[in-house]
Parts: C-alpha cells; sequence; structure tokens
C-alpha cells in the first residue's frame, strides 16, 4: 500500500520480481501487464502505472551503501481495494447472506464474462484473488498467471497453474488443451464455499484432489465425458471402484435454484460446464431473495488474507503461551497439598472427598 504524492489517493503496489535480472523482464510480468492494459471493466482491477524506484548509491567495490530494500525496484500500481473475499469471509461472526452471495457471485461472472470475450484466460480463481472495496465492488485480480486464449491454440498450455482446491479435472488430469471453462470449475467452487462456509475440496496433493473430486462429483467415464480416458494422466489416476455423483446429498441444505448452477459449473466435462454467460441468466439471479445492490453492502474494517492468517497466527501463539503460563505456574489450587506430618489431620467435608482410587469418578 502507497500515497499517491500529488493527490492522496491510496494505491495498492504489487512488486515485479527479478530474480533472474541476466535473463531480462519477466515474460509472466510482461503477460500480466499487456492483459491487464487491454482490460477496462468495472469488475476487473485497474492498473494505474507501472513505477520504478532508483538503484541503492554504491561504494568503489559496487556495493551498496543504502539499505532501503525498496530502491531499484519495478512495482505495478493498482487501485486500492479494502478487502478480498477470503479475508473477509475469515472475519469472526462473519456469514454472508443470500443477497450478498448474488451480489458478489453476479459480479464474479460478469468480470469473468468480460475476459473470457476478450480471450483472457485468468487461471487462478481463489477467494484471495477476489477484491472488494468498501462500496461493494468486487475486482477479480492477480492476474499473474493469465493468458491470451484462441479457439485454435496448438495445445502447449500449462496445467500447472489454478491453486489445488480450485484446479478443475481436465488439468489434473493433465490436459493442456483447455479453454473458459477452467476458470468455471474454481467459481463453482468460490460458490460453493460461500454457501458451505468452508472450501469443499481441500486437497493435500494432487491425487487426493482428485479423489476428492471424483467422491464428490462421480467416477468419469465415455459415456459422461467423451476422451477422459485418453487423458495424459487418466491410467495414473484412474480411481479403484466406480464412484456415484453426490453433488446434490452432499448440498442437498442449497437452495434448489443455487444446487441447480452449482451443479452444472462442477460438471466433469469442461465442454458441457456452463459458461459465464449462461450463468449470468440462471434462476438463481433472478429468484427471490434477489442479489443486493453492492452500495447496500455493509463496510467492514479493511481485512485480506494474509491479515486474517496473521491474526490467526497470533491468536494462537497467544493461546499456546497462556498454556505454557499455565502449566509453568499453575494457579494455587491446582498444586498438591503440603504433606501431612503425624499427628495432623485434615477434616473433609462431605460432598468432597476425593475420588477413590481405582473406582469411579
Amino acid at each position: 500500500m502507497a500515497k499517491e504524492t500529488e493527490t492522496n489517493e491510496i494505491v495498492a503496489l504489487k512488486k515485479i520480481r527479478m530474480d533472474n535480472e541476466r535473463e531480462g523482464f519477466p515474460i509472466t510480468a510482461i503477460r500480466e501487464i499487456k492483459i491487464l492494459k487491454k482490460l477496462h471493466h468495472q469488475n476487473v482491477i485497474q492498473l494505474k502505472e507501472i513505477v520504478t524506484s532508483p538503484g541503492p548509491d554504491r561504494d568503489e567495490q559496487g556495493k551498496p551503501i543504502d539499505g532501503n530494500k525498496y530502491k531499484g525496484s519495478i512495482y505495478m500500481v493498482f487501485e486500492y481495494m479494502d478487502h478480498d473475499l477470503t479475508g473477509l469471509a475469515d472475519r469472526p461472526g462473519m456469514r454472508f447472506t443470500v443477497p450478498q452471495i448474488k451480489c458478489y457471485m453476479k459480479q464474479l461472472l460478469t468480470g469473468l464474462h468480460y475476459c473470457h470475450v476478450n480471450q483472457v484466460l485468468h487461471r487462478d480463481i481463489k477467494g484471495s484473488n477476489l477484491l472488494i472495496d468498501n462500496e461493494g465492488n468486487l475486482k477479480l485480480a492477480d492476474f499473474g498467471l493469465a493468458r491470451s486464449f484462441s479457439s485454435d491454440h496448438n495445445g502447449n498450455l500449462t496445467n500447472r497453474v489454478i491453486t489445488l482446491w480450485y484446479r478443475p479435472p481436465e488439468l489434473l488430469l493433465g490436459s493442456t488443451r483447455y479453454g473458459p471453462a477452467v476458470d468455471m470449475w474454481s467459481v463453482g467452487c468460490i460458490f460453493a464455499e460461500l454457501l458451505n462456509g468452508k472450501p469443499i475440496l481441500p486437497g493435500k496433493n494432487e491425487p487426493e484432489q482428485l479423489t476428492k473430486i471424483f467422491e464428490l462429483c462421480g467416477t468419469p467415464d465415455e459415456l459422461i465425458w467423451p476422451g477422459v480416458t485418453k487423458m495424459p494422466w487418466y491410467n495414473n489416476f484412474k480411481p479403484p471402484r466406480v464412484l456415484k455423483r453426490k453433488v446434490k446429498d452432499a448440498f442437498k441444505h442449497f437452495d434448489r435454484h443455487a444446487l441447480d448452477l452449482l451443479e452444472r459449473m462442477l460438471t466433469l466435462d469442461p465442454s458441457q460446464r456452463i459458461p459465464a454467460k449462461e450463468a449470468l441468466d440462471a434462476e438463481y439471479f433472478w429468484t427471490d431473495p434477489l442479489p443486493c445492490d453492492p452500495k447496500s453492502l455493509p463496510s467492514y474494517e479493511a481485512s485480506h488474507e494474509f491479515q486474517t492468517k496473521k491474526k490467526r497466527q497470533q491468536q494462537r501463539q497467544a493461546e499456546e503461551a497462556a498454556k505454557r503460563q499455565k502449566i509453568n505456574h499453575p494457579p494455587p489450587h491446582s498444586r498438591l497439598p503440603p504433606i501431612q506430618h503425624p499427628g495432623q489431620s485434615h477434616q473433609i467435608r462431605p460432598g468432597h472427598a476425593p475420588p477413590v482410587a481405582g473406582g469411579p469418578s
């Protein structure tokens, strides 16, 4: 976060990593800047400018004599957003209402539809990359893994994209030819997470992630997903037994229209997965309660995922410190009674007798 000196506007900075300076400006940064420069939409984060800071002064041996770590760096300057969706959802006692969820989902799908129409895949849809301001506006952010695409690309896209919990089955099975459907799977995971209050597919590694997907969405075969058995890693991850689809059973407490939309988002066959434009026309968004106006959403203290994680870590550390304090310095009543010397006696009041060793307590 920084302040623009002329306008006093608060902005967000993203430092461009130059780990391999000798190889030139990072191709991923070039790609991100190029994509953001062509996207102009109210639900896509705005790249304001690129700025640099002068390099540090150096001594005769060429060693920097100024310890300022911010010197000699390149930054992308973005509009500042107060929250990300994960940070907001992690606030103590936070539970989004149905109109709120519809409002956020509608904005997410609107921004994503715009990206797809402009032939851009985001490839990292997750809560911490969905930024929200105190006027209720949601914007897609972090296009570091984004890629332009065309319907006739030659299939050389990497499948090592999208955070694991939100990664679709086609990428986990090794596909390098894919399109907007990969983002729509991630949107489905976000949608279910908002309704469910927690992530729905929290795998620890790729095999476990696929197992969780198959346990929820069923085992894929040529009937429901033509071509699946020919995917590069299908034989490596082929389930040992046939599993039935149980999305409706797992989330039967969801609204009927929400469940219908979720089913179409979490479709195993990417060619049958609902696109963003079609999702916006789903009954879910046109039945009561309707999506609320973003401006009617409540304002909250700034909350981002890294901040909430830090707060939780500090809370855990405080709890552990309190436990250690209790062990090292127990309260007086928890200490052992003084040794009773011969001739001394202690009366025991009725109802306060210690349990008999070996008997019920």
